[in-house]
C-alpha cells in the first residue's frame, strides 16, 4: 500500500492548475514591476496580494455544496441589480465612465461580478426548468429577462465591453441548455439588422471612433488609433527573445497607453518576446482546458452548465484582450486575467476558478460513492 504523507484535503487541490496560475501571476507582476520602471509599487506588490487573497477566497468557494450555490443564485442576482442601481445613483466617475461603487477599503465595479452571477442564476434556471418547457417561450422570455435587465443597467454606465461579455456568458448557457439552434441563428440575423443602426443612434461619440479605428488604425496614428498603433509596435519590436527584462522603451517612455492594465501583454511581449507569449498562452490553455473537462465530468445539469459558464466568462477576457492588443478588436477595456493590474477583474476571474474548483469537487466525491 503506498504511504502518502500529504494530507487527502490537500492532495484534492486541482494543483495541475494552481500552479501553472501561480507561475502566471508572478509573471505577470514581474511584467508590473518593470512597468512602474523598477518598482514593486504601485502595482506588482499589490497583484499579487490580491491574487493570494483571493485564492484563499476561491479555496473557500471550492469547499461550498451544490445546493448551497443554487440556493445563492437569485439572492446573488439581486444583489448585483442593486448594486448596479447604486452605482447610477451614487458611482464615481472615471474615463468618462461612471463604473464604480467606492467602499472605502477598496474601489468596486459591480458590472464585472455580473459575468459570474448571470452564468449562476442562468444555470440555476435552466436547471430548474423541465426539458419540455426549454425548447418553447418558457425557456427563452425569463432568460432573456434576468441578462436584459443587468445589460440596460451597464450599457447606461456606458461600458460596452461588459454588456457584451455578460450577453456571451448568457448565450453560452442558453445554448448549452438545450434553445433550439434555428433561435440563435436568428438572433444573428436580427444583430446583423439592428447593428448600423444602434452604431449610429445608440453608440457614444468615442465607442463610435473606436469601431472605425479597429477598422483603420493607421487613419489617425496620434489621435483614436494611438492605442492600437502603438501596441502593434511593441509587440512586434519584441521579436521572438524581447528587449530583456526593464528594457521596454514603449512602455518606459510612456509610449504605450494602459501599459499595466489593457495593454499588459503588449508590456510583457516586448520585453520578453514571443517565448514569454506562448507561455502565457500554454497556462491560459491549461485553465481553459481544464474548466472544458470539469464541465464535461459534472454529474448534474446545473454543474454543467454552471462549468461551461464560467470556462467561457474566463474565456472571453482573454480572447478580447488579446484580440484587442493585435488590432483584431476595437479596445473597450477588458483586462487580461492575471497579468493586467486590476482589484475586480481579478476579483470576477477569481469567482469563476472557484467555482470551477467546487464543480471539481462534487465531480470527485460523486466519483467516490460509485
Amino acid at each position: 500500500m503506498r504511504m502518502s504523507f500529504v494530507p487527502a484535503t490537500i492532495a484534492r487541490e486541482p494543483w495541475k492548475v494552481i500552479l501553472p496560475l501561480v507561475a502566471l501571476v508572478l509573471f505577470g507582476a514581474a511584467v508590473l514591476y518593470s512597468a512602474s520602471g523598477g518598482s514593486m509599487q504601485p502595482y506588482a506588490a499589490s497583484h499579487v496580494i490580491r491574487f493570494l487573497v483571493f485564492l484563499v477566497m476561491a479555496l473557500v468557494i471550492s469547499r461550498l455544496p451544490e445546493d448551497l450555490f443554487k440556493w445563492l443564485a437569485y439572492p446573488a442576482y439581486g444583489a448585483m441589480i442593486v448594486l448596479l442601481i447604486l452605482v447610477e445613483l451614487l458611482g464615481a466617475m472615471g474615463g468618462g465612465s461612471q463604473r464604480w461603487l467606492n467602499l472605502g477599503f477598496m474601489t468596486l465595479q459591480p458590472s464585472e461580478l455580473m459575468k459570474p452571477t448571470i452564468v449562476l442564476v442562468l444555470a440555476s434556471f435552466y436547471s430548474t426548468l423541465p426539458a419540455s418547457m426549454i425548447a418553447s417561450w418558457r425557456g427563452l422570455l425569463p432568460a432573456f429577462g434576468l441578462m436584459g435587465l443587468p445589460v440596460g443597467l451597464v450599457i447606461l454606465q456606458p461600458d460596452l465591453g461588459t454588456s457584451l461579455a455578460i450577453c456571451f456568458g448568457g448565450f453560452v448557457v442558453m445554448f448549452l441548455a438545450g434553445l433550439p439552434l434555428r433561435w440563435f441563428i436568428g438572433a444573428g440575423a436580427a444583430a446583423a439588422v439592428i447593428a448600423p443602426i444602434a452604431f449610429f443612434t445608440l453608440l457614444h461619440d468615442y465607442q463610435r471612433r473606436r469601431v472605425t479605428t479597429f477598422l483603420d488604425p493607421e487613419s489617425d496614428p496620434l489621435g483614436a488609433g494611438y492605442h492600437i498603433t502603438q501596441s502593434k509596435i511593441a509587440i512586434g519590436s519584441g521579436g521572438l527573445f524581447g528587449k530583456g527584462f526593464g528594457n521596454g522603451s514603449q512602455s518606459h517612455l510612456e509610449y504605450l497607453p494602459e501599459a499595466h492594465t489593457d495593454f499588459v501583454f503588449a508590456t510583457m511581449a516586448e520585453e520578453w518576446g514571443l517565448i514569454g507569449g506562448l507561455f502565457v498562452l500554454l497556462v491560459f490553455a491549461i485553465v481553459l482546458r481544464w474548466g472544458l473537462v470539469v464541465a464535461r465530468n459534472a454529474k448534474s445539469r446545473f454543474a454543467r452548465l454552471l462549468a461551461a459558464g464560467m470556462t467561457v466568462t474566463i474565456f472571453f477576457y482573454i480572447a478580447v484582450n488579446l484580440m484587442m492588443v493585435v488590432g483584431f478588436a476595437p479596445v473597450v477595456g477588458i483586462p487580461l486575467p492575471f497579468m493586467s493590474h486590476g482589484g475586480s477583474s481579478m476579483l470576477t476571474i477569481m469567482i469563476c476558478v472557484g467555482t470551477l474548483m467546487a464543480v471539481n469537487r462534487w465531480n470527485q466525491r460523486s466519483s467516490s460513492f460509485t
